[in-house]
């Protein structure tokens, strides 16, 4: 038997236990003072079937096409017309009663089947139970269902944001990879002993780029590594040309950062660099304290305005606020002939 089957079966069978309850209720209660189980018998089954009626009624018509969707006005005027029909038909069950069973002697009915009142309340509070059972149901499955759509949303802009990111990381400007090239083609026409060193260090540098990006984090001191490994494949290139000063202060050899978060800054570093008088300086500081990652970048520039091209400042700083969300403070200035980048980290 297929499911969807086997769903409407307990669902059926749900229905009749609720509606026997419900004729067992009118039953007990309506017996109250009456011997005669016969007219009870029928007068419970008739508000039963007017309580079934004007349940499914609500529940499958006026609440789904109606109440759910704001049309309050159909909604009063239908529940309206409603309530004339279950006052009409309470007082036929009434008037049935006085009619067939006790033959026309108003005395001899039991004291709650003749209170029209009594009754109509009975009926409206099982149509009132039906319909709130409906509607904590809607509001359970519209939760259900927000909640999934959410899930699916936050799924989707964490794979986008996972895909951005992994954007981010692996831009690199192509004047760097072209520069390196033509230096180590230079040196190895030279036959230079510089150029195995230099073919090291650019493999490893891209085995970085390409491929460490995919980790959440790397130690700090493998960052460092091929900063290094791209600091010294600039100084081949700017030979003379090129003064750079990299300190580093940091105890903790297995401090964890998110892969290329401050090679970036460097190669920018180099990118925006400008000669003046014939030498780019490049000053670079790296400290540690406590949680705190300290690092900043100087380099000579005239240019005052700041390019963002490949790498770009832009997308450093998504980066940053995707990784660290106020949890880091960035500062980028240009001074006189001076390019400067503040960053600070909170690691914990």
């Amino acid at each position: 038997m297929r499911k969807s089957n086997v769903k409407i079966l307990k669902k059926i069978l749900l229905h009749l236990v609720f509606w026997y309850f419900i004729w067992f209720f009118f039953t007990s209660f309506f017996s109250i003072g009456s011997s005669n189980g016969n007219f009870i018998f029928w007068f419970s089954g008739i508000l039963s079937t007017i309580s079934i009626i004007a349940s499914y009624v609500f529940v499958y018509y006026l609440i789904p096409e109606f109440l759910i969707f704001k049309k309050y006005k159909k909604f009063i005027l239908y529940t309206l017309y409603s309530g004339v029909f279950i006052g009409f038909a309470v007082l036929v069950t009434v008037y049935f009663g006085f009619i067939f069973f006790f033959n026309l002697e108003y005395k001899n009915m039991p004291a709650l089947t003749k209170n029209s009142d009594v009754i109509l309340v009975c009926v409206l509070l099982i149509i009132t139970l039906a319909s709130a059972v409906k509607i904590l149901k809607y509001n359970y499955k519209s939760l259900e269902e927000k909640k999934t759509l959410e899930n699916k949303f936050l799924q989707t802009q964490l794979q986008l944001k996972e895909q951005e990111l992994k954007f981010l990381k692996m831009q690199i400007h192509p004047h760097f990879l072209f520069n390196t090239l033509n230096t180590l083609y230079g040196f190895t026409l030279k036959k230079s002993e510089q150029a195995p060193g230099m073919i090291l260090k650019l493999s490893n540098l891209l085995d970085y780029i390409l491929y460490q990006v995919d980790k959440p984090l790397v130690r700090l001191q493998d960052e460092i590594n091929h900063i290094e490994d791209y600091i010294s494949l600039e100084k081949s290139r700017f030979q003379e040309g090129l003064q750079i000063v990299f300190n580093k202060n940091f105890l903790d050899n297995e401090l964890q950062i998110s892969p290329m978060l401050l090679l970036p800054f460097v190669e920018n570093a180099f990118k925006h660099g400008v000669q003046i008088n014939g030498v780019v300086n490049v000053r670079i500081m790296l400290k540690v304290d406590g949680e705190e990652l300290n690092f900043s970048i100087n380099n000579t520039s005239k240019n005052k305005e700041i390019s963002i091209n490949g790498i770009g400042l832009e997308n450093i700083k998504k980066r940053l606020e995707m990784l660290y969300p106020g949890n880091y403070f960035l500062k980028i200035s240009h001074e006189e002939k001076m390019f400067c980048v503040k960053l600070k980290i909170n690691l914990s």
